[in-house]
């Protein structure tokens, strides 16, 4: 039985993961901003009395720890942390007012990421030696190149990619290993404001059992689905100049002021 703690686990792509994981019979600690969701999560999931919910920001750090510590002290192991929880806001830099919408993008996306795996690691690499644990951050295949009008999203999601890479041989010796998943388009709320075509397009609970499946594996690095794995590569080989010819005229997603 596996011990499982997910950031952002109210909707999308963490409530997909929580309903993975509790099928297989697993203990969650569930933490998202809103405690009506999580507690509507907790009463759908198999075995809801296990489950632990912490309603907070994964911005505020302090809060963050006590949630992390609380369910270290009610499961002992913790197998699997999955930094989940992001936000995707279209920014322009030329809009002085995007700056605050910017750094609030990076401390939720990245920033955060390594506030849920510092309270874990000392304990997991007490476990490791006995059990498989593993650090998961969730990335995205916007972060593989930069996106017009993504500018916050894209470079947030650049950094897990490198930070978790960075982490993943930190730990090597650990035994605790670090699996960087990078979503294409997966059907959540996150992406059904989306105005434009979104190509590979994969509903969110197959996207939730190939991610599971990932992790058990102990994969350093994969792209889901793997479609978009294959143009990601393909995007990554391109001269900037054809790249840029490509995607100057790209759709953007909605500034924060262009979705009132």
């Amino acid at each position: 039985m596996k011990n499982v703690f997910i950031t952002g686990a109210s909707s999308g792509i963490g409530a997909a993961l929580a309903r993975e994981y509790a099928a297989q019979g697993a203990t969650l600690g569930l933490l998202a901003r809103r405690r009506d969701k999580l507690e509507q999560l907790r009463r759908s999931l198999p075995n809801s009395e296990r489950h632990h919910i912490y309603a907070l920001d994964v911005t505020d750090h302090a809060a963050l720890a006590a949630a992390a510590a609380d369910f270290i002290q009610n499961t002992g192991t913790v197998h699997v942390v999955i930094a989940n929880a992001g936000i995707s806001v279209g920014t322009l830099t030329e809009y002085a007012g995007d700056l605050a919408i910017f750094e609030r993008v990076v401390q939720t996306n990245l920033t955060a990421t390594v506030a849920t795996f510092a309270p874990f690691i000392q304990t997991m690499k007490r476990d490791a030696q006995q059990d498989a644990c593993r650090l998961v951050g969730i990335a995205s295949v916007a972060g593989i190149r930069g996106l017009p009008g993504a500018e916050a999203y894209s470079a947030s999601k650049a950094a897990v990619i490198s930070y978790c890479e960075s982490l993943r041989v930190e730990l090597k010796k650990s035994g605790i290993r670090v699996v960087t998943i990078a979503p294409g388009y997966i059907d959540t709320p996150m992406t059904q404001i989306n105005t434009y075509r979104m190509p590979f397009l994969m509903p969110v609970q197959k996207f939730a059992a190939k991610a599971v499946q990932t992790i058990d594996a102990g994969c350093s690095y994969r792209v889901i689905p793997w479609q978009m794995g294959v143009v990601a590569k393909c995007l990554r080989l391109l001269p900037n100049a054809l790249y840029d010819a490509a995607f100057s005229r790209a759709p953007h997603k909605a500034r924060a002021d262009d979705q009132h």
